[in-house]
C-alpha cells in the first residue's frame, strides 16, 4: 500500500497546526473511549479537507479501506486535489462517468447523489464532509455499519446529530483561528435591506425564497452602489435569495461595468470548471460571483475580500456562517488583511448575539447546536431609527445621514485588540466591559455633545486618559456605532469635568 504516498508514508502532509493535532488526538482519544461515530467542529480556515484527509491516511496506512463523502459535486475536484497535493494520488472517484472512477481502490472520493444512486463502496472508515447536511444515504449506513464514521462540519447545527454522532470533537474557535492570523477580521456596513414584514414562510420556517427574490429586487441598485462604494474592487462573492434574483444582480453589476458571473446548481459542469479556474486567479478578470447557496461550503478562494449577503435569514444561522466564512481566509501573499461584509439582508443583526457566542466560545455539544437553527429571529426597531443621526439629529436616518453625511458602520463582531479583556477603572469602579465596549461609549458621548469641538480628540484624550493607552490605530471614530452610555461613562466623565474646573484660576 506505500504506492498510495508520494514518499511512501504520506509525508506530503504538513506538519499539523497545533489546533489541527489537538483535533487528530481528541478523534484518537474518542475512538480509545468507544466512540465509533464521532463529528469533528473545524471553523473555516482550520483545515477540514485537510483533517479528514489525515484520517483517511492513518486508515490506509493500517491496511484499511477509507471513503471521503462530499455533499455536492463542486467539491469533488477540489478535494482531489487536496488528496494529490498531500501525496493520495492513489485514489478511485464515485461521482457520474468522473475518468478516476475505480472502485477496487481502498480509497475513493465520492459524491453521495451518485452513492444514492450505485450503493456503497467496502468501506472501513467514513469521512463525511459538511456532515450537518444531513442525507438519508449516509446517515442510515452511519446508524447500521460498523464502519467507523467521522463527521465534519463548520456549523454542526442542524438537528438530530447528537444521535448520529456520540462525541463532538471541538480543538478551536473562530477567535483563536483569527488570533493566529489563519482567519481575516470581518469589517462590516450594514446597508439597506428588503422589508419582509408579512413574507411567506416555507416548511423550514424560512422565508420562501420567491418572496425574499422579489423583494430583493427593489434595491439590487443600492446593491451595485455600495459595493462601488465600499468594495474596493475587491474579489467578491454575492448571495442571492433565488436565481432570478442572482442573475439580475448580476446583470447590473455587468451594466455598471464590473463582469461578474453566477454560479448556481443550473450551471453546467463544464462552466463550472472554467468558472472556477478563472475566479482562483489572483487577477482574475472576473471580480463578483454570484450565488444562492453552490457557493455557500466548502468553497475557498483564499484572495476572496468582500462578501455581499443579499439572502435574508429568520433562522438559519448555520447558512449565513457559511456565506460569510467564504471571506475569512486570510492570504497573506495577497496582501488581504480583512474582508467586507456588506449586509444587505439584515442577517448580520439578527444573528449578532449568537454568532458572537459561537465566535468566542465554539459549541459545547451537539444538543447546544440543534437549538441555533430552531430559533427564529425578530427584526427589532433600531434605536438610530428612533433618534435620528447621532451627529446632528436629521431625521430620517437610517445608515448614512443625508444632511451631515455620517456614516454608521457596524463594529465588526470579529476584531479584537490583544489584551482588551484587560480590567479597566473608571476611578474606584470597574467598568463591565472591554475597551471596544469603552471606545464606543466615548465616540457616542462626544458625538452627542455639541460643546465639544475637536469630537475624535476627546473620545482618543478620555481613552488615554483612562486606560493609560492611546486608542489602537483601528479603532475608528467615524466607523464606531452608536451605544447607549452607561452610568459609569457618564459619573466618570462628571467627575473630570468637576476635577478640572476646581483646577481653573478663578
Amino acid at each position: 500500500m506505500s504506492d498510495l504516498f508520494q514518499g511512501g508514508d504520506g509525508t506530503a502532509f504538513p506538519t499539523p497546526r497545533s489546533f489541527q493535532r489537538d483535533a487528530l488526538i481528541g478523534i484518537r482519544e474518542g475512538i480509545e473511549r468507544g466512540h465509533k461515530n464521532q463529528l469533528l467542529m473545524a471553523p473555516t480556515g482550520a483545515g477540514k479537507t485537510y483533517l479528514g484527509l489525515r484520517i483517511a491516511h492513518k486508515a490506509l496506512k493500517q491496511g484499511k479501506r477509507a471513503t471521503f463523502l462530499c455533499d455536492r459535486i463542486t467539491l469533488i475536484d477540489q478535494t482531489c486535489k487536496r488528496a494529490f497535493d498531500y501525496g493520495l494520488s492513489e485514489h478511485g472517484v464515485i461521482q457520474g462517468d468522473h475518468f478516476r472512477q475505480d472502485w477496487s481502490k481502498p480509497f475513493q472520493i465520492a459524491s453521495v447523489q451518485t452513492i444514492e444512486t450505485r450503493g456503497w463502496p467496502k468501506t472501513d472508515v467514513l469521512i463525511v464532509d459538511e456532515a450537518h447536511t444531513q442525507r438519508d444515504t449516509w446517515v442510515k449506513f452511519a446508524m447500521e455499519n460498523e464502519a467507523r464514521v467521522i463527521g465534519l462540519s463548520a456549523t454542526p447545527f442542524s438537528r438530530g446529530l447528537g444521535k448520529i454522532f456520540s462525541n463532538l470533537v471541538s480543538p478551536t474557535t473562530m477567535h483563536q483561528l483569527t488570533e493566529d492570523g489563519v482567519l481575516v477580521p470581518m469589517r462590516v456596513l450594514s446597508c439597506r435591506r428588503p422589508d419582509m414584514t408579512g413574507a411567506k414562510l416555507n416548511s423550514f420556517g424560512e422565508w420562501q425564497s420567491a418572496e425574499a427574490s422579489e423583494r430583493g429586487m427593489e434595491i439590487i441598485g443600492d446593491v451595485v452602489a455600495e459595493w462601488l462604494r465600499h468594495g474596493e474592487g475587491r474579489k467578491t462573492i454575492v448571495f442571492g435569495a433565488s436565481i432570478a434574483h442572482c442573475e439580475e444582480l448580476c446583470r447590473q453589476f455587468n451594466e455598471a461595468g464590473v463582469f461578474a458571473a453566477t454560479f448556481t446548481k443550473d450551471t453546467l459542469k463544464p462552466e463550472r470548471d472554467q468558472l472556477v479556474a478563472e475566479f482562483e486567479k489572483p487577477d482574475s478578470s472576473i471580480r463578483v460571483l454570484i450565488s444562492v447557496e453552490a457557493l455557500a461550503k466548502g468553497f475557498d478562494v483564499q484572495d476572496v475580500g468582500c462578501v455581499v449577503d443579499c439572502r435574508p435569514l429568520r433562522k438559519s444561522l448555520s447558512t449565513a456562517i457559511q456565506m460569510w466564512g467564504r471571506g475569512l481566509r486570510s492570504s497573506p501573499e495577497t496582501g488581504k488583511t480583512d474582508c467586507i461584509l456588506l449586509d444587505h439582508s439584515g442577517n448580520i443583526t439578527r444573528f449578532a448575539e449568537d454568532f458572537t457566542n459561537i465566535f468566542f466560545n465554539g459549541l459545547a455539544s451537539l444538543d447546544m447546536g440543534e437549538a441555533l437553527d430552531k430559533q427564529v429571529r425578530q427584526d427589532g426597531k433600531e434605536e438610530r431609527e428612533r433618534t435620528g443621526c447621532p451627529s446632528c439629529g436629521y431625521k430620517p436616518f437610517r445608515q448614512r445621514c443625508m444632511s451631515c453625511g455620517f456614516e454608521i458602520v457596524a463594529q465588526s463582531l470579529v476584531t479584537h485588540e490583544a489584551g482588551e479583556m484587560q480590567e479597566i477603572f473608571l476611578g474606584k469602579s470597574k467598568f463591565d466591559g472591554t475597551k471596544v465596549d469603552l471606545w464606543n461609549q466615548l465616540c457616542t458621548f462626544a458625538r452627542g455633545k455639541d460643546k465639544i469641538t475637536r469630537k475624535s480628540g476627546f473620545a482618543k484624550l478620555k481613552f488615554k486618559e483612562w486606560t493609560g493607552d492611546w486608542p489602537p490605530h483601528d479603532f475608528s471614530f467615524e466607523r464606531a456605532p452608536h451605544v447607549e452610555i452607561t452610568d459609569a461613562v457618564k459619573n466618570r466623565i462628571k467627575s473630570d469635568n468637576i476635577r478640572h474646573a476646581h483646577r481653573r484660576p478663578d
